[in-house]
């Protein structure tokens, strides 16, 4: 059953940013009928955009694999935490010790990485040990910013949830005494620049996704509205976590889409 808020003051949308994980597909296997409702959604007159935390792959591999899931989206599309931690390092001239999987590198082509002076960090489970995580611990002691591509306590994989980069990020921030730079969702920066070339402000957008914090609540805190999914991470109970509460809550994408044709258009 939906559970719907109130939509007063609100001008006509103009847009829709979807998640990826978790809301559109789990891994390789894909939310019953999302195809079918993205297709619907492309239909009306509102621009798409898929915004996604994800970071143990490149945004080249993250499109490969969409499209093995026959989801019709294009690379211009899809703006990635990666790509917003490599804007910061462009603009800050940073050579990060970065701690992604092998298989996101290919979004940091070209960033020099040699004597870092910054730590960056997502979620890549083969660097987190002892030897990697102790380096990254004494460059950020040493003055190094502490770079969070994104904080999520935990993400959905086929075999159930799993730890993400936010554990990881705390130990180090409680290790130093020091805050990280968090540059991918929940951040108003991120919704803001991905919304940039879309043509409209946030209170003509609406955000779909299954992370009550990251993708719901930050998008509402950036004055957007939040559609939360009971799909992939959502646990029972995710949408009384946030303040406000999500403009809606329903089963899955499909059922988010209904609503926004039928309602919201």
């Amino acid at each position: 059953m939906m559970e719907v808020s109130n939509m007063a003051g609100r001008r006509a949308l103009k847009a829709v940013l979807i998640d990826l994980s978790g809301t559109l597909h789990v891994e390789e296997t894909a939310v019953p009928g999302a195809q079918d409702a993205l297709n619907r959604l492309r239909e009306a007159s509102v621009a798409v955009k898929f915004v996604t935390n994800t970071t143990k792959e490149s945004k080249k591999h993250l499109l490969e694999r969409l499209h093995r899931l026959n989801f019709d989206l294009q690379e211009e599309e899809i703006f990635t935490s990666l790509s917003a931690a490599r804007t910061l390092l462009e603009q800050k001239r940073h050579r990060p010790l970065l701690l992604v999987e092998d298989s996101a590198l290919q979004d940091f082509t070209g960033i020099e990485t040699s004597e870092p002076n910054a730590v960056v960090i997502g979620l890549a489970p083969e660097q987190f040990n002892y030897q990697t995580l102790n380096k990254a611990f004494r460059l950020v002691l040493d003055g190094a910013p502490l770079i969070a591509i994104h904080k999520a306590r935990y993400y959905k994989r086929r075999d159930g949830l799993a730890l993400g980069p936010g554990p990881f990020v705390a130990a180090l921030e409680y290790a130093t005494d020091r805050n990280a730079i968090v540059v991918g969702k929940p951040e108003k920066s991120f919704f803001a620049e991905a919304l940039s070339n879309l043509g409209c402000n946030p209170n003509e957008a609406v955000m779909i996704g299954d992370d009550a914090r990251d993708d719901v609540g930050g998008a509402q805190n950036a004055g957007m509205l939040g559609i939360l999914v009971r799909t992939g991470k959502y646990r029972e109970g995710d949408e009384r976590k946030i303040h406000p509460s999500p403009h809606l809550t329903c089963e899955s994408f499909p059922e988010a889409v209904e609503h926004i044709l039928k309602n919201m258009l």
